[in-house]
């Protein structure tokens, strides 16, 4: 007679998310069950739900944070790239509000020798996401399958594209589903999603510019420091090599919010224009990809390669370039305007003279949201010209009825909403405020990085 074995105990959801409200480990083998059904659809969204709800309160522990992450690489295809000469080096970003840097980041470390092959995600709650800023390029298609995916990243050295349905699904189908559930925030859940399809992608080192402050999902930096502990250690404990940057999300990064408005921004860096906080971060992440991809021999030398990139319009012509590989309009890189507009432009006025002493970012990034920038539902669509011109920063004089911000719209109702949100989340006052919001926080990395 057979033995009775503990994995032929069938696998109920309920008993997952009741494992996990009562705070219990979840096992290897229960992780990888609760994943792979879900991912085949035996698992409705709601069971699901509640799970994801139950983490957030509950948390993970490391084991099952690798377990996780781990199931979700392989509920797809790892890409094989060691065909391709050179080192495979990407950046992912946990989300911020004008948060836009991959779109410079990517052509500059492409022309820089470095083979980026990013695989990114739609916009989370109150923040962007790089697919949707790209699909705000007329024709540029973020669904290659696999094989047009490799002939980009062969030809031009970068591609970037969405989850595929070989890539990671299990992320994909989550990643919806916890943007609509109020389970963003989770540290636990976020390494997951972001380690499990950038392992897929087959690099060998990834940047991560890890977010805290009032704009991000980690606000508080202690926590955005463990959520960057818990990546480099899972992307460490894979192979690779890893570095994460804590960056500030106090207020916008940039003075564009809004994809086709951020697509327009990037392609003003670019140029060797566009905003100092913008431009300076993405010359510190660039600094980071050469110096772990072997193009530099520190991040100095990484940064003042990237900073030549751009000035010799390398950089712009990379974009060029990944654009019509891509199916995208690639005149667009020459004239923003064939970017899409809005119809309709309102200013926000200041209330009195003074110094903008705050800016609740998360509020701008819901007030562009709200305006159809982003997603509030998970079958929403999104308005490619909407969203925000900042004119007004943190430490800056501004004069009473001189404009904080520029509104783009084209929903009339959606208007007066985002107005007041827009309004209540500048805080001026008599005196300039003597806080300092470093760009950069810090940052952690492994053993083989430390003093770069």
């Amino acid at each position: 007679m057979s033995q009775s074995s503990p994995s032929l105990v069938p696998f109920r959801a309920v008993d997952a998310i009741r494992n996990k409200r009562d705070a219990k480990e979840h096992t290897r083998q229960e992780i990888e069950q609760l994943v792979s059904s879900y991912t085949r659809g035996q698992i409705p969204d709601y069971q699901v739900a509640a799970w994801l709800m139950a983490v957030v309160l509950k948390g993970m522990t490391r084991a099952e944070t690798a377990a996780l992450t781990e199931a979700m690489l392989h509920s797809g295809e790892v890409l094989d790239l060691s065909s391709l000469p050179g080192i495979k080096v990407d950046k992912h970003s946990t989300g911020g509000v004008g948060d836009k840097t991959s779109l410079v980041l990517a052509p500059v470390a492409a022309a820089g020798g470095l083979l980026v092959p990013m695989i990114s995600g739609r916009g989370l709650g109150h923040t962007g996401g790089t697919l949707d800023k790209l699909e705000a390029i007329p024709g540029f298609n973020v669904n290659l399958v696999l094989p047009e995916f490799l002939r980009v990243l062969r030809k031009c050295g970068c591609a970037m594209i969405g989850q595929t349905a070989e890539i990671a699904p299990a992320d994909k189908k989550l990643y919806a589903l916890r943007d609509v559930t109020a389970t963003v925030e989770s540290p636990y859940l976020i390494c997951a999603s972001i380690m499990s399809k950038k392992l897929a992608e087959g690099i060998d080192a990834l940047v991560l510019d890890v977010k805290t402050g009032s704009g991000a999902f980690m606000k508080k930096q202690e926590d955005a420091a463990f959520l960057a502990e818990l990546m480099v250690e899972t992307g460490q404990r894979m192979g690779k090599k890893m570095v994460a940057l804590l960056t500030d999300m106090d207020q916008p990064l940039g003075r564009k919010v809004g994809n086709a408005l951020e697509v327009e921004e990037c392609i003003e860096v670019l140029r060797g224009q566009g905003p100092d906080d913008l431009r300076q971060l993405c010359l510190d992440l660039c600094g980071w990809m050469f110096k772990l991809g072997a193009a530099s021999a520190s991040v100095e030398e990484g940064r003042q390669r990237a900073a030549e990139i751009i000035a010799s319009g390398r950089g712009l012509e990379k974009l060029r370039e990944m654009v019509r590989l891509q199916g995208g309009d690639a005149r667009v890189v020459d004239d923003p305007a064939l970017l899409p507009q809005s119809r309709h432009k309102s200013d926000v006025l200041s209330p009195r003279d003074g110094f903008v002493t705050a800016i609740q970012c998360e509020q701008v990034g819901v007030a562009s949201m709200m305006l159809g920038g982003g997603r509030e539902k998970k079958e929403d669509s999104i308005d490619p010209a909407v969203g925000l011109v900042l004119h007004k920063k943190f430490g800056e004089r501004v004069t009473r009825g001189e404009p904080l911000c520029t509104i783009h719209y084209n929903a009339e109702a959606r208007v007066a909403a985002a107005r007041q949100m827009i309004e209540a989340s500048y805080q001026i006052a008599d005196q300039a405020s003597a806080a300092v919001h470093p760009l950069v926080h810090g940052f952690i990395c492994g053993t083989e990085n430390e003093g770069s």
